[in-house]
This record gives structure tokens, sequence and C-alpha cells, in this order.
């Protein structure tokens, strides 16, 4: 090297604001604050849905011309539900198996919201999708409810779905603002990462109890809708110029557990299609007669209240109640006699069948022989001294004896028909009912209950009925021994169900009790055990006791 050569520059190392670099294993896995909020946009999806949903019941609570989307999707998927499904809904959850479908179907928005949300994730764009298929869905079905107003059913979707997708928009922000507060900043220190999740569970929490709100206020609206526009309080019902007799005489007295004569309302079974209660209007409902007529009528409430009225007991049974259940009940029914308008009408001879419309297009069909063999069959505006209750088919139903209420009890009733016995098949016929459907002749033990009891001296004691024919024995069976008569009081009427009794000394052990009833022309019911599809359930009513 030359001595006069300038020595190398010596690197020095400046200042620097920089972090020191950090190893891989000090940083810990790229993918955890991904890991930590991945439930948070599940949360997010099934709360945005959750929203969504209250807000179309909101919606549906202001206008009754606004359908529920829920209850709109719900009997659309009632309507496609294969017979063997339903029935299994019914006999496991019985009269609930409605709110059942109602609860599994939230749950399934919800699962499916939680879903969405985590797609969204990364792709916000699936998120504006899936809720707008959601309101599209709403509209379809909503349009296709009677008495739906299609705007207002539109209007009702788009806001339902719009709501959800901004719900789950905000949530998403939240989750995102979180998690960069939780990344280091320029010093190196980050903001604690719990104070991301409660923005985020703020957030949700808020949209939560909105979702909740609007749901509870929405139903409560509706309800309240309904009473106003129906107008049933204000309703004042004729008395009737053929009164039923006290039912007294015909009651068991000091029989514990057995069924009233006259079930209450608020115990008065309830069986129907729709997932909701349809709301009628009395300033624009009618009642119309049409089909093979001479003369179709058109009548309007007040016209009907100015009917000649008639009271009758008489017991309904759904088909599908098994035997000993408790698909049955008497009620003391206030209406017309269907044959006084009939006439009025005119039927042709070949309008073999009498089809009921209800507002929510629920349609029945029996015989229009019916009308003509002296059994009673009335269109019934009251029940049990009230006004009809909402749920029981206010404002006009029909109640005709000794046929099940699957071809004959049409509620919220707003048009008879009256067509060729071949040429239509009521809502239940495709689904694999029997067109005619004659209640069978049916007894119930309702004391004792199945179990342990005291031994002894015991009251066995029940109900029977043959709508139309009446009740002429009942006889219980204990053991499998001889056959033993009931006692019974004085008939109410032979379309209602009749009470029985009859004492029984127990010994310390099992035992098992039978009943079987014969109808008014002494025939018994069949010990032959049969389903309750196609036409009714037949077989003994059988319970087992354990006598301590």
């Amino acid at each position: 090297m030359d001595e006069h050569q300038d020595p190398p520059p010596v690197e020095t190392e400046e200042p620097s604001d920089a972090p020191p670099p950090v190893s891989e294993s000090d940083a810990g896995p790229t993918t955890a604050p991904a890991r930590r909020t991945g439930w948070m946009y599940a949360v997010a999806g099934a709360v945005s849905a959750g929203l969504a949903l209250g807000v179309a019941e909101l919606l549906s609570g202001f206008n009754l011309s606004t359908p529920s989307l829920v209850l709109a999707v719900g009997d659309a998927f009632i309507d496609v539900t294969p017979p063997s499904l339903k029935d299994w809904a019914v006999d496991v959850f019985g009269t609930n198996d409605k709110n059942v479908l109602i609860g599994g179907m939230v749950v399934v928005v919800l699962l499916l919201g939680g879903a969405v949300g985590i797609v969204a994730r990364r792709f916000i764009w699936a998120g504006a999708a899936a809720f707008a298929a959601f309101g599209a869905l709403g509209f379809w079905v909503g349009t296709d409810v009677p008495l739906a107003n299609t705007p207002l059913t539109a209007i009702s979707a788009a806001a339902s779905a719009a709501s959800g997708f901004f719900s789950l928009l905000g949530l998403r922000c939240l989750i995102e603002r979180g998690n960069l507060k939780s990344e280091p900043d320029a010093t190196g220190l980050s903001a604690p990462p719990s104070s991301g999740r409660r923005a985020f569970l703020a957030g949700t929490a808020g949209a939560a109890a909105a979702a909740a709100g609007t749901a509870v206020l929405g139903r409560t609206w509706t309800e309240r809708s309904r009473i106003r526009v129906a107008t049933r309080e204000e309703v004042a019902l004729p008395g009737a110029s053929d009164p039923v007799p006290d039912p007294t005489a015909s009651q068991i007295s000091s029989a514990p557990g057995v069924s009233p004569l006259v079930t209450p309302i608020d115990q008065f079974y309830k069986i129907d299609t729709a997932l909701g209660i349809p709301t009628v209007d009395l300033d624009s409902w009618t009642l119309s007669l049409t089909g093979l007529v001479d003369r179709p009528l058109e009548l309007t409430y007040q016209q009907i209240l100015s009917q000649p009225m008639v009271e009758r007991y008489v017991t309904l049974a759904c088909v599908s109640n098994p035997v000993g259940g408790g698909l049955v009940g008497n009620g003391k029914w206030l209406g017309v006699p269907l044959r006084t308008l009939v006439e009025e009408a005119g039927v042709r001879p070949e309008g073999t069948q009498l089809i009921g419309r209800s507002v929510d297009g629920f349609t029945v069909g029996f015989p229009t022989a019916a009308l003509f063999d002296g059994r009673e069959a009335l269109l019934a505006v009251g029940m049990n001294d009230q006004t009809l209750p909402f749920k029981h088919g206010f404002p006009a139903r029909l109640v005709v004896s000794g046929l099940y209420g699957y071809v004959s009890a049409t509620k919220w009733l707003s048009e008879i028909e009256f067509a060729r016995w071949e040429d239509f098949d009521a809502y239940w016929i495709p689904r694999g009912w029997a067109k005619q459907a004659p209640i069978k002749t049916q007894s119930r033990i309702d004391y004792p209950r199945p179990g342990r009891m005291n031994a002894g001296p015991i009251t066995i004691a029940g109900v029977a009925w043959a709508q139309s024919r009446g009740i002429s024995r009942v006889e219980v069976a204990v053991d499998g021994d001889d056959w033993r008569e009931a006692a019974m009081p004085e008939e109410l009427s032979i379309d209602s169900w009749r009470q029985w009794r009859i004492e029984e000394n127990l010994s310390p052990g099992m035992h098992q009790l039978q009943v079987r009833a014969a109808d008014g022309t002494g025939r018994f019911q069949t010990a032959e055990r049969a389903p309750a599809r196609p036409d009714g359930a037949t077989g003994y009513h059988t319970i087992h006791i354990h006598a301590v």
C-alpha cells in the first residue's frame, strides 16, 4: 500500500429510530390474530342475521298487510314437507310442533348467518349477496301469503336484508379495527387486544338487543293491530232463538280428573296449518257461497249476525288424535245452521261437495249430503258464550258434527263453494289422508293416570264420543277380566262426548285398565289397533297402574 494513499473510510453506525429486528421465534405465528378473531366473524354474522329477522317482524307489526317473513317461510316449508315428517312432528311435539318449527328455523338462520360472517371476513361481497338472497326469498314467499300487500312485502324484505348486511359490515369494521390496535406501532408497543374485543362485544350486544327488541315489539304490535283491525272486542253477539239446555244433569259429580263436560277455551285443542293466526278486517270481510248454486250469496258479518241463531253442543276431534289422546274437545257453539244458507243459495244436484276456504288459503271438503242428513252443521260465530276467539277462527268457522276437522272445520272462513265430488281434493287429501272422514267411536280413560297410585278403592273415569250417533254404553275391563258397564249421566246431545265412571278395588301390584264404548246404534268400537293415518286411529285405550 502506498503510504501517501488515504486509508479506506471506516463505516460507523448511524443512529436509527427503527426498532431492532425481532426473531421469528419472538414474533410468534403470523396467523395468531386471525385465529383469535375467527369466532368474532361468526358471531357478527349470526347477530346480523338475527337483526334481519327482527326488523322483518317489526315491519309486519306496522301493517297487517305486511306478512311476517319468518312465518311465511315456515308456511312454505310446511307445504313441501313430506307427510311422514309432519306425522312424526305431531307425534313427538303434539300441539307444540309449530313452535318447535319456528324455533328451529331461527336457529338455522342464525347458524347460516354465522357461516356468512366467516366467509365475509375475506369476501364482503359474499355477505352482501347472502343477505340479498335472504331478502329475495322473503319477498318470494311473502307475496304468496293471502292478504299480503306486494309493495309493503318488498319494502319489508329489502329493509330486513339491508339491516342485516349493514350490521355485519359495522361489526366487521370493529373486528378489523381491533386487529390493527393489537399490532405493534412505530414505537414497538401495541394497544391491549382486550380494548378491541370490548368494542366488538359492545357493538354485538347492541345489535343483539336490537334484534330481540324488534322481534318482540313486532309481535306485540301485530297482536294489538289484530285486535284493533278485527274489532272482535266490539262485537255484540245476538241471543239464540234455539238455546241449549243447562248441562248440569249431564255432568258427573265427584269424579276426580275427568275432562269437563264443556272444554274451556284455553284448554280446547288447536290444530291448523297456519303458523300465524290470520287477521280479518270486519269492514272488508265477507262470506261467499259460490260454485254450483243457483243464487250465489255474499254476506257481511252483520248480515250473518242478523240471521236466526241456534246454540249447539258439538264435540270436535282431530284425525291425528291417537287412541287416548287429547286432540278432542266439546264446545258450546252459537251460529247459523248451514242448511239455511245453502237452501237460500240453492245448491244444484251436481254440487255434491262442500268446499270451505279459509282466508289463508286452507281448504276442506265434505259431502253436501251431510247438510241434509239431520246432523248439526253450523256457521259458528260464538264459542262457550263468547265471540269466537281469534285462534279458533274469528270471525266465522264451520262446525260439522260427526266429521273429523281436517275435512270440515274450516276456521277464518271466507268462502263456501260447491263442486262435484270428483272435481276437487281439499288440502289434506293429496297429502295421504282419506277423503271420506266420518268420526270413529272412541273412549278415553282420564283418571287414573298411568303410573303409581295407592291400592284400594278407586274411581276410574273418562269420556267417550261418537258424534252424530251418540254413546249408549261404556265398559271397563281390569286385568283382562270381564267387561263391566260404567255409569253415565244423562246424555247432553248425540253430538257431544259423554262422561262415564266406575268404581274398582285395586290390590297391590301391576294392573291393566281398558275401556271401550258403543255408539247410539249399540255398535262397539273396534279393538283393532290402527294409526291415525289415513282416517283416524282405532283400538281400546289401555293404561297400566302400579298399585302400592
